[in-house]
């Protein structure tokens, strides 16, 4: 039977999600825990997205086939019996044999989060510290030039294929808190986090508004490749199935509000699994 789940982790104790050698990762920890149930068979979970080492997830999508007995409640109830503290699943369900996340997924969105006050060590778990005042609109004017679909190269490692479409950019303040929340098809690897630093250079005052849209006609590394800690990224996200556009809305372009696209219906839940 194949089956998914949406998968929560912290990851600041993970070395990233896929397997690697002597690294704890969380694919390794959901794979661990799955043989558990299989007779120490031990088989493949797939997931939406390659979470790096140190970024978390509040809504990561996996796969994976499993021959036992168990209900899809007693499995959900069994695997996160197994799991670590800092993972969990939720969500389980059947999916039609060869299905998986990655197919299967419409967009991605991760959220960089910024504690834009003073030093505290347990917001800045989860959030880089930055203690100059943020100019949050400058860095929402800077994001716009990211939307659309454009080779992404200034701002990902090195890929025989980076281009990517940038459904949407916002960024947002409330009180000491700044998020910024970039939605795409797929991601180059790093490349929230590369926007991240950009951006917050901009907000700043360090970075000229314009670096952005330079750095994407340039292909060149943005400040020099600069990347923003992993702590503070967290993919947010993964929406399946097929979406649809709100009749009153155009078919893609910013509105100029915060830097949002309005190619995305933010009502649409609906997944085709």
């Amino acid at each position: 039977m194949r089956y998914r789940a949406r998968v929560e982790y912290d990851g600041t104790d993970f070395a990233g999600f896929q397997v690697q050698p002597g690294a704890r990762t969380v694919q390794g920890v959901l794979e661990a825990a799955l043989a558990a149930l299989s007779g120490g068979v031990r088989r493949p979970v797939v997931g939406a997205g390659r979470t790096d080492a140190g970024v978390h997830a509040l809504d990561q999508v996996i796969a994976f086939t499993y021959e036992g007995r168990l209900s899809a409640p007693e499995l959900e109830r069994a695997l996160n019996a197994h799991l670590p503290p800092d993972v969990a699943i939720r969500d389980l369900r059947r999916v039609p044999a060869g299905w998986h996340p990655r197919r299967a997924a419409r967009y991605r969105e991760y959220r960089y989060t910024v504690w834009n006050g003073p030093r505290s060590p347990l917001r800045e778990r989860y959030a880089l510290g930055v203690r100059e005042p943020l100019d949050v609109a400058a860095m929402a004017r800077a994001g716009a030039a990211l939307v659309g679909r454009h080779d992404f190269s200034a701002f990902g490692a090195a890929d025989r294929q980076p281009v990517r479409t940038v459904h949407a950019v916002r960024v947002r303040k409330r009180g000491p808190l700044v998020t910024i929340d970039v939605r795409a098809d797929a991601f180059l690897r790093g490349m929230v986090r590369r926007i991240a630093a950009v951006l917050i250079e901009v907000g700043r005052g360090r970075a000229d508004e314009a670096v952005v849209a330079t750095a994407l006609a340039s292909g060149r590394p943005a400040l020099h490749g600069a990347t923003a800690p992993a702590k503070g990224l967290c993919l947010r996200r993964v929406a399946l199935g097929r979406g649809r556009r709100t009749a009153n809305r155009p078919p893609g372009g910013p509105t100029g509000h915060m830097g949002w696209s309005s190619e995305i219906d933010e009502n649409d839940e609906r997944e085709n699994v």
